[in-house]
């Protein structure tokens, strides 16, 4: 397991979407789709097994791609500085 994902297992989050660093002590809210994402990739599920997972469990619309939509999530973790 790279730094990264070190760093997402250190993350607390909480059932109602709080998410807090304990290593900058920033804190952050995310919806439930990003709660289901953050879980899933603290656990170490792959990228594509993240996006499989949020399909099972969300309805989504004809032609919405959830692997798009957890690539854009992890580019805003990355702003946040929470992957690299």
């Amino acid at each position: 397991m790279d730094h990264e994902h070190y760093h997402l297992r250190d993350l607390a989050l909480s059932d109602s979407g709080f998410v807090f660093d304990p290593l900058t002590g920033h804190t952050f809210t995310v919806n439930a789709s990003g709660q289901l994402a953050l879980r899933c990739l603290k656990d170490g599920l792959s990228a594509e097994e993240t996006a499989k997972r949020m399909t099972e469990e969300f309805a989504t619309a004809e032609g919405e791609d959830c692997g798009r939509d957890l690539q854009d999530f992890a580019l805003q973790l990355r702003e946040c500085g929470l992957v690299k």
